[in-house]
């Protein structure tokens, strides 16, 4: 299966026009992979965190993490990073879309018990972007 290619977001496209593919290549990757490790630390120290204190802590734990992938969703459709028709990182933004803006009406609720299991396939859309989508042409090949 090919993966459509797209020109950098304005992001990348004003910061690392001046330099070679190859370092827009490795940027972004060291991008990507510190949105991982972040998911990766967040998500396993609120969890290690909440069991321990066993208090409302799990309340403070939703925001946070809930906020850097709100912020790191937001960094990807403004860039346009794998965020092309028919992927599934698009149809992750219009689901996070629809369940930010239906709040206000009741899916408070809803959100409470889905977003872990949203946070964890964030998380794996994150580790799919940088270990199977950015391999190198030779990586594969090996």
């Amino acid at each position: 299966m090919a993966i459509p290619t797209q020109p950098p977001g304005p992001f990348f496209y004003t910061i690392f026009s001046y330099f070679s593919e190859s370092l827009k290549y490795t940027n972004m990757k060291k991008l990507k992979t510190f949105d991982l490790l972040v998911n990766i630390t967040l998500i396993a120290g609120f969890a290690i965190y909440c069991v321990i204190k066993q208090d409302g802590s799990y309340l403070i734990a939703y925001l946070v993490v809930g906020a850097w992938q709100v912020i790191s969703m937001l960094f990807h459709a403004y860039n346009h990073i794998f965020t092309y028709k028919g992927g599934s990182r698009r149809y992750y933004h219009l689901v996070a879309l629809i369940s930010l803006l239906t709040m206000p009406i009741g899916s408070v609720w809803i959100l409470f018990f889905t977003a872990p299991f949203m946070a964890i396939y964030y998380t794996y859309l994150c580790y799919h972007d940088v270990y199977v989508k950015m391999q190198r042409p030779l990586a594969v090949l090996k």
